[in-house]
C-alpha cells in the first residue's frame, strides 16, 4: 500500500523509480499525478514484447519426453565450441602422417548385378561402398560414448581414403534424393565412410565356348595416390566383408562371389593394395537353343526330305535347297549381329557352319543324281534310237525272204557278227528281232519291250539318294554326339 503523503516506508521505492529528489515537498495534487504516471511506467516495462510476422509458423515448444537428450548444436554463451575440431588440423594429410601405413578396412555389399554385355565386354554393378579407419583428430569427448552421423557435406572437409576402381569405365555416387553418402564418426576417432556406387567395369571374357562356357569377372579396388607403405587397404572381415543380396539374371547363374587381395606394382609410381570382388557366372543354355540349336537342326532335317522326292521333281527339290540354304545363312547373320567380333572360333560358329555344310552338301547331292540321271537318259536315247534303226532293217528284210525260221537265224546270227555289242544289247536286239519274226504276237512283244526298257530308264530312285537317306542323318547324329561331349 503506497503512502498519498510520502510519509512511509514506501517513498523510498517511487522515490527511486520516478528520480524524484525531493517527494515530501510537493502538493498533493502532483503527487497523485506522478504515482499514476510512475505506475504506468511501471506496468510498460514489464509488459513482454510482441514479436513481428514472419510469415512462418512457430514450432511449438517441445515436449518433456524430448528434453532428455540435450541439443548439442545449440550455441552455448560466450565463445561457441565446435563438436568437431575440423578448422584446426590440415586434413590434406592422412592421419599419423609420417608413421606407419594407415590400416583402411573395406566391406561392400552387392545390390544389383544390373547387366553383362558380351559385345562391350563389361558389367555393371550397384554396391555399397564401407572404408573403416581411425582418424585421432576427429575424436571428441562424449558421456554417453555415441557416435556421430554426418552427410556429404563434412566429407568435403576431411581426410577420407582416395580409393577408386581399377579398370572402371563409367562409375557414378546417387544423388537422389540427396547424394548417398554417410559419415560416422566415433568419439575415440574411429570413422565409417559410406556410399552407395554403380560402377561400369570391363571384364575380358573368353568366348571360345559361346555360349556353353563359365566366366569369371572381378571388380578392383585400389588407393590412387597412396602406396602400401601409407595406407594398407584391406578386407575388414575377410570373406564376410562380402554380402549380396538375392540377385537373379535373365541369361546368367550366378555361382559363387568370392574376395581376394594383392599387390599390384606401376614402374613409375611402386606398389599399392588391390582388393578384388570375384563373381563367376554360367549361361543358360535353354535360350539358345530355342532361338539358335533347334532351328539349326531343323533345317538340316529339312534338307533331308528332298532324299525322298523323285528326282525327276526338279522345281521341288531345287527349291527346297535353296531355302534352307538361304535360313542357315540367316539364323548365323543373326547370332553373329550380337556377338563381339572376335578372331577365333567360338563353339556356336562351330555347330552353325557344320549344320550349314550339311545343308550344302544336300544341294550338291541332288546337282550329283540330276547330272548323273542327264547323262544316264542320254545314253539310253541314243541306245534306243539304234534300235529302232536295227528293227526297221530287220523287218524289211523279214519281208522280202520266204519267212523260214533259219534265214532269219542266219541273218540274225550275221549281224551280231559284225556288230561287237554288250551283253545287255545283245538280249534286247534277240528279244526284237524274236518279237518281229512272229507276227502274230507282236503287239504283244512289243509292250513287254517297252515296258522293260521304260524301267530301268526311269527309276524313281537313284542310288546316290539311296545311300544319302543313310549316310547324312548318320554323320549328323555323330557330330551331336562329339559336339555336346566336348563343349557342354
Amino acid at each position: 500500500m503506497v503512502n498519498p503523503g510520502g510519509i512511509g516506508p514506501a517513498a523510498g521505492p517511487w522515490k527511486a523509480a520516478c528520480g524524484v529528489a525531493d517527494i515530501h515537498k510537493m502538493p498533493y495534487f502532483t503527487k497523485l499525478i506522478l504515482f499514476l504516471f510512475c505506475l504506468m511506467v511501471l506496468v510498460a516495462s514489464r509488459k513482454p514484447k510482441r514479436r513481428k510476422w514472419t510469415g512462418q509458423l512457430e514450432m511449438p515448444t517441445p515436449s518433456h519426453l524430448y528434453k532428455k537428450n540435450l541439443d548439442m548444436t545449440k550455441i552455448r554463451k560466450g565463445k561457441p565450441q565446435p563438436l568437431l575440431r575440423v578448422e584446426d588440423h590440415d586434413f590434406t594429410m592422412r592421419p599419423a602422417f609420417g608413421g606407419p601405413a594407415i590400416p583402411v578396412g573395406v566391406d561392400v555389399q552387392v545390390e544389383s548385378l544390373d547387366s553383362i554385355s558380351e559385345v562391350d565386354m563389361d558389367f555393371t554393378m550397384t554396391l555399397y561402398l564401407r572404408h573403416y579407419w581411425k582418424d585421432e583428430r576427429l575424436s571428441f569427448s562424449s558421456t554417453s560414448n555415441k557416435s556421430m552421423t554426418f552427410d556429404g557435406r563434412l566429407v568435403k572437409k576431411i581426410w577420407v581414403p582416395d580409393v577408386f576402381f581399377v579398370h572402371s569405365k563409367r562409375s557414378f555416387t546417387h544423388d537422389t534424393t540427396t547424394d548417398n553418402i554417410m559419415l560416422r564418426v566415433f568419439p575415440d576417432g574411429h570413422v565409417l565412410y559410406s556410399m552407395r556406387i554403380t560402377v561400369t567395369a570391363m571384364c575380358n571374357m573368353d568366348s571360345s565356348h559361346f555360349p556353353l562356357y563359365s566366366q569369371t569377372c572381378s571388380l578392383e579396388l585400389e588407393s590412387y595416390a597412396h602406396r602400401d607403405e601409407d595406407l594398407m587397404l584391406c578386407w575388414k572381415h575377410g570373406d564376410e566383408s562380402l554380402k549380396t543380396d538375392k540377385i537373379s539374371l535373365s541369361q546368367f547363374l550366378i555361382q559363387k562371389f568370392h574376395t581376394t587381395s594383392r599387390l599390384a606394382f606401376y614402374s613409375s609410381t611402386g606398389w599399392y593394395n588391390r582388393l578384388y570382388i570375384n563373381f563367376t557366372l554360367r549361361r543358360h543354355i535353354f535360350f539358345f537353343l530355342l532361338q539358335t540349336y533347334f532351328p539349326a537342326t531343323l533345317m538340316v532335317m529339312l534338307s533331308w526330305v528332298s532324299f525322298w522326292i523323285d528326282r525327276r521333281a526338279v522345281p521341288a527339290r531345287v527349291s527346297l535347297g535353296i531355302t534352307t540354304v538361304l535360313t542357315m545363312s540367316t539364323i548365323i547373320t543373326g547370332v553373329n549381329a550380337s556377338m563381339p567380333r572376335v578372331s577365333y572360333v567360338k563353339a556356336v560358329d562351330v555347330y552353325l557352319w557344320v549344320s550349314f555344310v550339311f545343308v550344302f552338301l544336300s544341294v550338291l547331292e541332288y546337282a550329283a543324281v540330276n547330272y548323273l540321271t542327264t547323262v544316264q537318259e542320254r545314253k539310253e536315247r541314243k541306245l534306243r534310237e539304234k534300235f529302232l534303226c536295227t528293227c526297221g532293217m530287220l523287218h524289211s528284210r523279214t519281208m522280202m525272204l520266204d519267212g523260214s525260221y533259219e534265214s532269219e537265224a542266219n541273218s540274225l546270227a550275221g549281224y551280231l557278227r559284225s556288230h561287237v555289242l554288250t551283253e545287255e544289247e545283245r538280249q534286247d536286239k534277240i528279244m526284237v528281232h524274236l518279237t518281229l519274226s512272229n507276227e502274230s504276237n507282236s503287239s504283244r512283244k512289243k509292250g513287254l519291250l517297252k515296258g522293260q526298257m521304260g524301267l530301268r530308264i526311269f527309276q524313281n530312285t537313284h542310288a546316290i539318294d539311296k545311300y544319302s537317306r543313310l549316310i547324312f542323318p548318320a554323320s549328323y547324329i555323330f557330330f551331336n554326339l562329339i559336339y555336346w561331349s566336348v563343349f557342354s
